[in-house]
């Protein structure tokens, strides 16, 4: 459903900059006397003809199609879709990204970064400032037996007289430690705050000098041995602002503060944030007809999504009755290029279980059988089968190839589930609606949506201008 509706929102979308006056930018249609403008069309019929686009149309298919398109969201205005705080709130997620960065300038991230900065700089130097250590760490797990911890003290003492006698901490850490990760750098940790690390860590860690290497000590990851590569009171901003831009980026502090400068300004006029944006992206599309074609898009297309997902889409899908007579009535038009054996290639422990897998789903639906194995076979810890549930032709699965198709291929047996075996029935052609139903609830929806832009058609007036549509042929 997401493919859909990214669909409906590209449709028309291009980069196609037309001046809006009356000279220039004639009426082409009116739906009701509500005007649509030349560049509207053109914005979307060059996109969906542009280079790439695998199903054009030519001029007079497209403009058959758009009105379509036109008609459908007038019937969406109609509904009054466009009030519902679920559109509101998703057109605005599509529409803010583009009006932000003319309310959030680079100098508002900038401050933002900078007082971003200067707390983190702030914690850190209460906490000690910023250490950059290396380690040697023998893990333990949280519930070790007792003899195990013996064993790890004895190992990390070991190591540490082996510093004492003047051995390499890198070339220690690299042979001992169980970080590997920093063991392939000699132990060596990136620049830390003591928030980052267990208390046990930096009650250490943080009270020795640079090159100082602590005795061993244990946290609830194991034993380790320190060593203070570095230390300072905090990192340089100019090494840190590209991480902290994108910090503002991805947690949605622009988003935060295109909301506060919005609410000052609406403060300020005593009016309210969503008129203040108003006014601003009438400014911004009085002179940028590539944003105002853009935002009608979102606008336009998040509707077209909704008013077809309520009308035919969702109806259709769920209409049990109408699939059926559908099905019926063109059953002859479904078929299949070879046989499908529907049915499960399942795998079980014990031989027993063949026939109660047989006898578990034999007389139900073909939709509940995995329902009913779950519940009958695999309701507790212990996993009795293995099933694979489908519509199986000529390669889709070994095991149905050997025991249906009568094939000579080899199957591989998981040695944990090693008998194998099917059940089900081999297909010519569908019998059922359940066997094409994604078919048949496709092929329902295009007749349905044909039928309801027939009705739109009766029910609103459209009027083209064909002086201005021949201007498009020329």
């Amino acid at each position: 459903m997401q493919i859909r509706k990214k669909l409906f929102l590209m449709f028309g979308l291009c980069a196609l900059a037309l001046t809006a006056s009356a000279q220039q930018d004639p009426v082409l249609l009116t739906i009701d006397d509500n005007p649509v403008t030349l560049s509207e069309f053109l914005y979307s019929y060059r996109k969906n003809n542009a280079e790439g686009v695998v199903d054009k149309k030519n001029l007079e298919e497209y403009i058959d199609l758009f009105v379509n398109y036109k008609l459908k969201v007038q019937a969406a205005l109609d509904a009054r879709l466009d009030t519902l705080s679920s559109f509101r709130e998703e057109y605005a997620s599509y529409r803010d990204p583009q009006i932000l960065p003319s309310i959030v300038t680079d100098a508002d991230v900038e401050t933002e970064a900078q007082r971003i900065y200067a707390e983190a700089k702030e914690r850190a130097v209460a906490g000690g400032g910023l250490v950059k250590p290396a380690h040697i760490v023998l893990a333990l797990p949280q519930q070790a037996k007792p003899e195990q911890g013996v064993v790890a003290k004895a190992r990390i003492d070991s190591i540490y007289r082996e510093l004492q006698a003047g051995k390499d901490f890198a070339e220690l850490a690299n042979l001992h430690s169980d970080d590997r990760g920093s063991a392939a750098k000699g132990g060596e940790l990136p620049w830390l705050e003591s928030t980052q690390v267990f208390s046990e860590f930096s009650s250490v860690v943080w009270k020795l000098q640079k090159d100082e290497v602590s005795e061993p000590f244990q946290t609830p990851a194991g034993w380790h041995i320190a060593k203070v590569l570095d230390r300072c009171d905090y990192v340089p901003y100019d090494s840190v602002k590209t991480n902290i831009v994108q910090f503002i980026d991805r947690v949605g502090i622009k988003q935060q503060l295109f909301d506060k400068k919005l609410q000052a300004v609406a403060e300020q006029q005593g009016s309210d944030k969503e008129t203040v944006l108003r006014q601003q992206i009438d400014e911004l599309t009085s002179t940028d007809a590539d944003l105002k074609n853009l935002l009608r898009e979102y606008h336009d297309g998040l509707l077209l999504f909704e008013i077809s997902n309520r009308t035919v889409w969702e109806n259709t899908a769920s209409d049990e009755p109408a699939l059926q007579k559908y099905f019926k009535a063109h059953k002859k038009q479904y078929t299949w290029d070879q046989p499908r054996f529907k049915g499960i290639a399942y795998h079980v422990k014990d031989a027993a279980d063949v026939k109660a897998v047989k006898k578990a789903v034999k007389g139900s639906p073909f939709g509940e059988w995995n329902e009913k194995l779950r519940t009958t076979f695999n309701n507790d810890s212990i996993l009795r089968i293995r099933v694979e549930k489908g519509y199986f032709k000529k390669g889709d699965s070994p095991l149905v190839d050997r025991e249906v198709f009568g094939l000579n291929t080899t199957v591989k047996t998981n040695p944990d589930y090693p008998i194998d075996a099917v059940f089900g029935k081999l297909l010519k052609a569908p019998v059922a609606l359940e066997d094409v139903r994604q078919q048949v609830v496709s092929d329902l929806q295009e007749e349905r949506e044909k039928e309801w832009v027939k009705q739109l058609r009766q029910q609103h007036r459209v009027v083209v201008n064909q002086e201005v549509l021949s201007s498009i042929k020329e």
